[in-house]
Formats: structure tokens, C-alpha cells, sequence
């Protein structure tokens, strides 16, 4: 048996290494939406940076003033997002001196149903500290990513801490080799309307994509890191103070994106696609995303949601919970999601977990698993009165082989995917 057993593992791997690629990693091209048009090639050929600092970061990106020019940036250890200039690291009160949450919470009331500026005599300062210290914190902790841009991990361990990575109309951008932990909003929002018992409302991503085209997001790792949801403050209703927002959004018209070979650990809300239900003067026609041989453990809903866009899903893993899922896959406005040949392991659950629909009307899946058996996704989609007709397929579009076994696929992302994982193809 345990031959058996290590040569069908064997078979797995090997069918792995069969996707298209040439044999050195950093001449690797991506399967998907990526690679379509004039492709990904990111930095390939320009300066090379090497940084272990924030501010080293920040005058990589600058590029000497010509931001837009080929780069390659290797990142070497940690690079943390609140590192001044001498570097110090900064906190809430170097942001916000006098900001105190608890105080913040008590102008809502004990039920945290309506604001006052006149509860307390501090709540004026505390709504104006909140609101300033939210500011110079985005200041602090946003890099952007220009142009014609490799932002590449060198060795297994580049992480970036606390950073708010994030594309703004950039195109041909490869981020590589990361582990990105996601920032910490010490400024989030109480929302009290939001929902049937409001909610809080953090700021920033671990990476946004604002209006970018042509992105490759390979083998990262996205998480909370050393701040994990359950660790937070105790806010209204006796539930935790909500302090992270998404891992990764794209959003604002993004388009030609593929997110490969990558690991998604440990949060709510992951991954979002498109800007707003309303904001289809923007994101329709566009938010053309692949998701392929990627990881998703312990993350409770959005694995991603998506508005608008063409997404196809295809060879990843989803690993987890039940009780702790809401689901992986939400189906938003005017969405058109193509599922192919994805694992599904949700301990005690049934595939309901897998699809949600968010005022979508298509859904389509082919091939996928769930719990070791056929997860039959189309019938969910159908109980849940969306049609298989998602108007595409990837094979149309570009090529791409999947992996035709779950015990295939499960092999072949367990070893590669995430931050140091290996990633050349023999």
C-alpha cells in the first residue's frame, strides 16, 4: 500500500509540471487571462533594485524618477508598511495621539445604534482623531506599484508587514514570492446601518488593483499573519472589532489578471472583484480574471466574489471548516463565473457551502470535488435559480490544461503553491 501510495503521488506531481512553462522560473509565462495580448512580462529586462527597508522600497518604485521604466525589485526579509524613515516602527498613537477606541465606541451608545458628538465631552475629538489618524496611517502604509513592474521575494522568506499594497491604472505588473500580511486598521469605522446590527468597516487590503491590466500574482502568501481576527478587541453585540478589510480586490475597471500558485489563509472576507453593484459604467466588460492552482484555507466567504466579471476558477484547493464557511464562490451582479476541476474540503459541511448567489444569475462549473465526490456545483447553482449558460469558456479564450483528478490537484497545490514554495518546472 504505501507504494501505491507514493507512486500515485508521483503521478500527481508529474501531471502538475505538465501546465506550459519554460524551465526557469523567472522566464515563466501565466496561464489565464494574463497571458492573453500582448502577455505579462512585468519589470523583465530593466533596473534590478534589491530593498530590506520601507523607504528602500519607496525609492525602488520611484526608479529614479522614471517610475514607469522597467524594473525588477527584490525584496529581501521583512519589509514593515509603519517603518519611518530612522527606522522606528509607528503605531496608533504616532498617527492619532489621544485615540482610544473604547472611548470612540461609547459615543455610539452601549448598543453602538447612533453617534453623538455631544454623548461625551471627548466624542467631537474622538470622530476627528479617528478620521485623522485614518489618514496619516494610509499615508504611511500605501506603496504603490507602477508600470512595468517585477515586485519578486528574494529566497523563502520576503514578507511585507503591514504594507497597503496597491495598482493604480498600472499595467504589466508581476508580484512574486510574497507573503503579504495584511494591514491592521487602528482606525477602522463603526457603521451602525450596515446590516441588521451594523458593522465595522477597515480600510485597508493586504493588495488592491485599482484600473490595472495585465497583472500576475504568483506564488504569494496572503493573510492576517500575527493579527488574527479572533485576537481583536471585543466591540458591540459582543463580537470582535473588525480591524482587516480584503486580502485582494480588483476592482475599477481592472482587467487581464491571473492569481496563480497562491496561498490565502486565515480571514473573512478575501477577495472581492468589482467595485459596487451600482458601478457598471466602470467594471462592465472588463474584471477578466483567472484563479488557478491556488489555496484557500480557513478563509469564511469570498474565495471571490465577484461582480461583473469574466472569472474562471480552475485546479484550486478549499480547505476548512463548515462551521466557520459561508461560502467560496459568490455569484454577484451581472457576473459570469467559469468553475473548473476545484477541490472542496469543508469538514461536516455540504456543497451549499461552495456557491452563494449575490443578485448574479450565472454560475457554471465543470468536474469539481467535494469531500472526495463529484460536488455536482451546477445543481446548487440551479437551487439557487442560476443558469449554466455563462455566455464563455476559457478554451475559447486561451490554452490551459487542468488537472483531471482531485487527488491531482490536491498534490500539485499542497507543493507548490504560496511564498518559497518551488516553482520551476523541469
Amino acid at each position: 500500500m504505501h507504494r501505491v501510495a507514493a507512486l500515485l503521488v508521483c503521478v500527481c506531481v508529474c501531471v502538475c509540471l505538465s501546465w506550459p512553462a519554460p524551465a526557469a522560473a523567472a522566464e515563466r509565462e501565466p496561464v489565464g487571462w494574463a497571458a492573453t495580448g500582448p502577455g505579462t512580462t512585468g519589470g523583465a529586462g530593466g533596473t534590478t533594485w534589491t530593498v530590506s527597508t520601507r523607504a528602500e522600497l519607496k525609492e525602488a518604485l520611484a526608479n529614479r524618477g522614471a517610475p514607469t521604466a522597467p524594473k525588477v525589485i527584490r525584496v529581501v526579509g521583512d519589509v514593515n508598511g509603519h517603518e519611518a524613515d530612522d527606522g522606528s516602527l509607528l503605531g496608533e498613537q504616532d498617527y492619532a495621539p489621544g485615540y482610544d477606541l473604547a472611548k470612540y465606541m461609547s459615543c455610539f451608545g452601549e448598543d453602538g445604534a447612533t453617534w453623538s458628538d455631544t454623548r461625551y465631552d471627548y466624542c467631537r475629538q474622538q470622530r476627528q482623531l479617528r478620521q485623522t489618524g485614518s489618514n496619516q496611517e494610509k499615508a504611511q502604509i500605501q506603496l504603490t506599484v507602477p508600470s512595468n513592474t517585477t515586485l519578486v521575494g528574494a529566497g523563502d522568506d520576503a514578507r511585507l508587514l503591514g504594507v497597503f499594497l496597491t495598482v493604480n491604472t498600472g499595467t504589466n505588473i508581476v508580484v512574486r514570492n510574497l507573503h503579504l500580511e495584511a494591514p491592521v486598521d487602528h482606525f477602522t469605522t463603526w457603521s451602525p446601518g450596515d446590516g441588521t446590527q451594523g458593522s465595522w468597516d477597515a480600510r485597508f487590503d493586504a493588495m488592491t488593483v485599482i484600473t490595472g491590466k495585465h497583472i500576475w500574482i504568483d506564488h504569494c502568501t496572503f493573510t492576517n499573519g500575527r493579527f488574527r481576527d479572533r485576537e481583536a478587541p471585543v466591540g458591540f453585540h459582543g463580537e470582535r472589532v473588525q480591524r482587516h478589510d480584503g486580502l485582494l480586490d480588483i476592482e475599477d475597471g481592472s482587467d487581464f489578471i491571473t492569481v496563480s500558485d497562491s496561498r490565502f489563509t486565515d480571514h473573512d472576507k478575501a477577495i472581492l472583484i468589482g467595485s459596487g453593484d451600482g458601478r457598471g459604467d466602470r467594471d462592465r466588460g472588463h474584471l477578466k480574471v483567472t484563479f488557478v492552482r491556488n489555496l484557500f484555507t480557513d478563509i469564511v466567504q469570498r474565495a471571490p466574489r465577484v461582480r461583473f466579471g469574466q472569472v474562471h476558477v480552475v485546479n484550486n484547493v478549499y480547505r476548512g471548516r463548515a462551521a466557520d464557511t459561508v461560502y467560496a464562490l459568490g455569484v454577484g451582479v451581472e457576473s459570469a463565473i467559469f468553475s473548473e476541476r476545484n477541490v472542496f474540503r469543508y469538514r461536516r459541511g455540504s456543497p451549499s457551502l461552495t456557491v452563494a448567489d449575490y443578485g448574479g444569475e450565472r454560475f457554471r462549473d465543470t468536474g469539481s470535488w467535494f469531500n472526495g465526490r463529484p460536488a455536482h456545483l451546477n445543481a446548487v447553482a440551479s437551487g439557487l435559480g442560476l443558469t449554466t449558460d455563462v455566455g464563455w469558456d476559457p478554451a475559447d479564450v486561451y490554452d490551459h490544461r487542468p488537472l483531471r483528478s482531485a487527488q491531482a490537484v490536491e498534490a500539485c497545490v499542497l507543493r507548490h503553491a504560496g511564498t518559497g514554495r518551488p516553482y520551476e518546472r523541469p
